[in-house]
């Protein structure tokens, strides 16, 4: 957040008429808005500026998305809320993008107006309000501890580098012990969405069981049920 009080988005996209448009429709939005038109231009500004979301072109001279989600994510353990934006129908680089820690991606040709909502949705989630954070709303299961207020995830008192997607579909799994849900209905119930690519589930499970389980190709907490969906199982206490 600025001192203007409005949220910060960062734009990093080489066409320059996708740059301008949504330059106007962020700023109209009340969003401040900085931009980027290269790779390397752009991962400086996110490390400088500190934004609070990144819209992020995948195709990028000098650096692409990818990469620059990568170097954020691995390098500098950020957790800033990032859209990526991927060609129309190239499936693989929405996955890639999912996978190297994107939250969220819109294809191109795009709506601006279910961009920016899309901006909206993760920056409500993402954007913590100030003042001191209850303790009564932790929502928990065995050594994990989530607080919704200040979205901060703890296993086992060290802090978890969840993403804004990641923090949301654990606190919902969390909130709904053994029940099956099928990846329709998580597209649905933590994204908002009333359709969508199924792998954007399919990549932010997988990412999360390698924050959270032990062995993550044999998950015992965010299981699968095959044919159906995914379920999580608390861990059950056993007496001295």
């Amino acid at each position: 957040m600025t001192n203007t009080g409005r949220p910060h988005v960062l734009v990093i996209e080489d066409d320059l008429a996708v740059r301008d448009v949504l330059r106007r429709y962020l700023e109209q939005d009340s969003y401040e808005v900085t931009v980027a038109s290269d790779g390397p231009t752009g991962l400086a500004a996110a490390r400088h500026l500190n934004p609070d979301l990144i819209v992020l072109d995948v195709m990028l001279p000098g650096l692409d998305g990818l990469e620059i989600c990568t170097r954020l994510r691995e390098d500098d353990g950020s957790s800033v809320p990032i859209i990526m934006l991927t060609a129309l129908g190239e499936t693989d680089d929405r996955i890639a993008g999912l996978s190297t820690g994107a939250d969220d991606y819109v294809t191109k040709p795009f709506s601006v107006k279910e961009l920016t909502l899309r901006i909206g949705s993760v920056l409500r989630r993402s954007l913590v309000p100030a003042g001191p954070t209850p303790v009564a709303g932790l929502v928990t299961s065995g050594e994990l501890v989530l607080n919704p207020v200040s979205r901060e995830a703890l296993s086992g008192g060290i802090p978890l580098p969840l993403t804004t997607r990641e923090f949301d579909l654990l606190q919902f799994f969390l909130r709904h012990p053994s029940q099956v849900f099928s990846r329709d209905e998580l597209l649905k119930l933590v994204w908002g969405w009333e359709y969508g690519d199924q792998s954007t589930v399919t990549v932010h499970v997988k990412r999360l069981r390698h924050k959270i389980e032990i062995t993550p190709s044999e998950p015992e907490r965010l299981v699968t049920v095959y044919g159906l969906g995914y379920r999580w199982d608390p861990e059950i206490a056993v007496s001295p």
